[in-house]
Parts: structure tokens; C-alpha cells; sequence
């Protein structure tokens, strides 16, 4: 399997190759040539194997067929390192639950940092450190996040042999909670940045230092954000065990999933699903107020929006106006046109804010060919959706969640299940839940008294010079 810049590079990269790099040289994401194929047979069998075998299996399954410069027996080594019981929790590792017939929850939130991004960081942190070992490399990752990204790459990567994480987040942005996940952790090895902005230009940042080819071959930069195809990847394995899971729950004709969406990386992880021959009927994006998504799924217009025009909102980690996912899914509803998927991001973007693609006959067949439509959730649907949820199933679910869940329940059509990806814990987002419910949510025990440890943190401004000084500083 080789992988493909979604801008056209002609050089074609192997996964190892691809996996401590992030960004292609020439500014695009890396994706396979091809999706692997999996026909009804191939379905059945993986299918037994996850509820025979367990997850770590089906992942090894699944990894195989885009991974093949890793031994197998070394691949299935570090699927069964990463996905157990004591990390995280359960048994099935994402286990979905019924809150009516039509409406299922997937929780991905019970790993170390009780949200979604465990799922796959906990897989690339083994990943990376197995391939810095192979090679006799160290690697010096940094990236960008609007809550979660960063607490589950430095919980993954802490103690991590060569590997040093320097991670920018928007300054005041991110929840209490949030902040002391990260900010707490005083390992030699993590380097919290607090940036003067919002998550896009913590991104911007990410983008421009990957984009400086001679320092980032003198740092050896990678990256832990979505644009990473191996995070992309080890999220592709949860819909096919949601899937088997609501198949075996429900007598319904058609699955789909809910997906609250900021950066687009998750549903991008359904999307490659869905290519690969997983049936899934709708891909539902759900967003906040920062509705760029949304408007793309409904009118053909990706417009982008400035750093003030980003709205600060109780679902923080999707306050997001430029998904950088979004391009992976442009090149594929392209026919994979590099050229043009350039000009759109890498030219219309920058001297308009917009490109438009409601003319083009592909993005007619939006939803015919790849399933996807869309919704919206504002703050008050938020507090309604969690006060209903744990008024009739006497649950709570984060904002995130309600996101997905509201949107979901506009999009349910007759002899169907959803399922919504519950992306965090609500003890996260406590003061949402306060201001809905009137209570505190449960906090495990762990995460006593977090938000009065001790920091560390940088705080600076949104210059990419600045960081890219704080680093050469900081690594020896």
C-alpha cells in the first residue's frame, strides 16, 4: 500500500514513511492510493472476529490492510498493547448502548483522558515509539488543539523514549477541566503553549512550521493531529465495531452514525469506513455555532471564517472555522484531482476566504455516493438535549454529544438506527451540565482536585516565528 499528497506530489510514500511526517511536502494530506475493498464475505468474517476475538483483533485486521512495512506479528503486537480492558474500560473498548430503538450511543470516552482522541493516540504513541526505536530516531511532535487532541497525545506520548511533545492551544478557550488535564502534566518531554487566539490559529501555526521543510528535517517535526494518517487510521476501526454492535442490537434495515464535528477528522475516519464497503447509511456531521461544515453540506460553499468571526461556545472543542480534515474528503469527492484540490485550498481559500463547488455535478451526488448530510445545534439546544436525555434515559451526556444527538434526531428516518459518537465524559464540560441540570456530573476518581495541581505552561502570541524559536530552544 502507498500513499498519495491530496496536492498532486507525484512521489508515492510507504505507511512508515508517511507515519512521522504529517503534513506531504508540498502542504497536502497524505491518503492510500486506494481504499481496500471488503465485500459481504469479508464483512461476516471481521465481524466474528470482533465479537470472537475482541477489538485489538479487529484492528489488526483492519491496520493490515493499509500497513505492510511492519511485520504482522510486530502490528499485532501493538494492537493488543494498546486496546485492553485496563485502559480502557470495557471489554468491547468502544461499547455502544441503546437509548431508544432508533437511537444508539457509542462511547469512546473511557480511556485515559475520557475522550474520543484516547482512541487512537493511545495506538499512535506505541506506533511512533515502536518506529523511532526501528530507526534509532527521536521525534519532536507539535500540534495543535481545541480540547481533547492535546490531553491524549501528551497522556499517550508522556515518558515516551525520543519523543518530545510541544502542544498549542487557544489561550482562555478551552475548559477548566481541560486546561489542568494538560497543563498538570510537568513530564521533561511536554511542553504546554497557550496561544493569544483561537484553535485556528494554533492549527495555522501547526501548518506553517510543517511547511518549513529545513527546520522541520533539523527537529524531525511530526504531528498528532488528524492530519496524521495513522490517528486518521486507528479511528476507522471504532465504525466497524459500532456497526457489528447496533447490527447485532437492532433488527433495523439501515445504521448510521452522528458524528459532532470541528476538524472534520472523525467523520473523515467514517467516511474512509464507508469507501472500504462498511454499509453505513447516513454520515451525519453535526455542528455547533461555528457551522462551516453544515453550510458546505448544504449549499456547496466552504467559507472559512476569521479568528473573530469564530465563535466561543459550551461545546469548545468544535469551535473550529477551518477543518483541516475537510480537504481529504474534497480530493475524494474530486475523483482525486490534485491540482484542483490544491487551487481550492491552497489558492481560492487564501485570496477569497470561500471556494465554491455547488455547480459541480460531484457535489450534487453528496449524499447518493458518500452519505453524508448535516445539522446544526445552538447553546440552548445543547442544555435541552442534555436536560431531555437525562430526564427520559437518566443519562448525561457532554455537549459534544448533545450535539450529535440533537442533530440526530432531525435526521432519523423510518427503519433505521443512529448512532451518536459520544466524543467525551461530561465531567469535562461541568459547568454546562451545572447550568442544564443543576448538578455536578460524576468524576472519576482519578481526577480529584486536577484543576489545583501545579502548571506549566508558555503563553505567547500567534507568531510563528515565536514557536518555532520556543522549540529550537527547547530541544537539545
Amino acid at each position: 500500500m502507498k500513499y498519495l499528497s491530496t496536492r498532486g506530489l507525484p512521489q508515492k510514500r510507504s505507511f512508515c514513511d508517511i507515519l512521522l511526517e504529517g503534513l506531504a511536502p508540498d502542504g497536502g494530506l497524505y491518503l492510500p492510493e486506494h481504499y481496500p475493498q471488503i465485500d459481504a464475505k469479508e464483512l461476516k468474517k471481521l465481524e466474528l472476529i470482533f465479537f470472537q476475538e475482541g477489538y485489538a483483533s479487529l484492528a489488526f485486521s483492519l491496520l493490515s490492510l493499509f500497513i505492510d512495512d511492519i511485520p504482522s506479528a510486530d502490528l499485532k503486537g501493538l494492537c493488543d498493547k494498546t486496546y485492553t480492558k485496563a485502559v480502557f474500560g470495557s471489554e468491547k473498548i468502544a461499547p455502544v448502548r441503546a437509548l431508544t430503538d432508533g437511537l444508539f450511543i457509542q462511547a469512546l470516552s473511557n480511556g485515559p483522558t475520557l475522550a474520543f482522541k484516547d482512541m487512537a493516540m493511545q495506538l499512535l504513541g506505541n506506533l511512533f515509539e515502536y518506529e523511532l526505536n526501528r530507526k534509532n530516531q527521536e521525534l519532536n511532535i507539535l500540534g495543535a488543539t481545541s480540547g481533547d487532541t492535546g490531553s491524549a497525545a501528551e497522556y499517550a506520548m508522556r515518558g515516551k523514549k525520543g519523543i518530545r511533545v510541544f502542544m498549542t492551544s487557544p489561550k482562555g478557550r478551552m475548559s477548566p477541566f481541560q486546561q489542568a488535564q494538560m497543563f498538570s502534566l510537568l513530564d521533561d518531554n511536554i511542553f504546554n503553549i497557550a496561544v493569544e487566539g483561537v484553535f485556528d490559529d494554533c492549527q495555522d501555526i501547526v501548518k506553517a512550521v510543517s511547511n518549513d521543510l529545513p527546520l522541520k528535517k533539523q527537529l524531525k517535526i511530526g504531528t498528532v493531529n488528524s492530519i496524521n494518517w495513522a490517528r486518521l487510521l486507528a479511528q476507522v476501526v471504532y465504525y466497524f465495531a459500532g456497526y457489528f454492535q447496533a447490527k447485532a442490537m437492532s433488527a433495523k434495515t439501515h445504521i448510521s452514525f452522528a458524528v459532532p464535528s470541528g476538524n472534520f477528522g472523525n467523520v473523515c475516519a467514517a467516511h474512509v469506513a464507508r469507501m472500504m464497503g462498511l454499509p453505513i447509511h447516513q454520515l451525519i456531521v453535526a455542528t455547533n455555532e461555528n457551522n462551516v461544515l453544515d453550510e458546505f453540506f448544504k449549499t456547496g460553499i466552504y467559507r472559512v471564517r476569521s479568528s473573530a468571526d469564530t465563535h466561543e461556545t459550551s461545546s469548545p472543542s468544535m469551535d473550529i472555522s477551518k477543518a483541516s480534515n475537510f480537504e481529504r474528503f474534497i480530493f475524494d469527492l474530486l475523483e482525486k484531482d490534485g491540482a484542483l484540490t490544491s487551487k481550492l485550498f491552497s489558492k481560492d481559500i487564501h485570496a477569497q476566504g470561500f471556494f465554491d463547488l455547488s455547480a459541480d455535478p460531484r457535489f450534487k451526488a453528496i449524499f447518493s455516493k458518500f452519505g453524508f448530510t448535516s445539522g446544526s445545534s445552538t447553546h440552548q439546544n445543547r442544555l435541552q438535549t442534555i436536560k431531555d436525555v437525562y430526564t427520559k434515559y437518566h443519562e448525561i451526556i457532554d455537549p459534544h454529544t448533545a450535539d450529535g444527538l440533537k442533530v440526530a434526531q432531525a435526521r432519523l428516518v423510518e427503519d433505521e438506527v443512529i448512532v451518536v459518537l459520544e466524543t467525551a465524559l461530561p465531567i469535562k464540560f461541568a459547568s454546562t451540565i451545572i447550568e442544564a441540570l443543576g448538578i455536578e456530573p460524576p468524576r472519576p476518581e482519578a481526577f480529584e482536585g486536577i484543576e489545583s495541581l501545579p502548571k506549566r505552561v508558555a503563553v505567547m502570541p500567534a507568531d510563528v516565528q515565536k514557536i518555532k524559536d520556543f522549540m529550537l530552544e527547547n530541544v537539545s
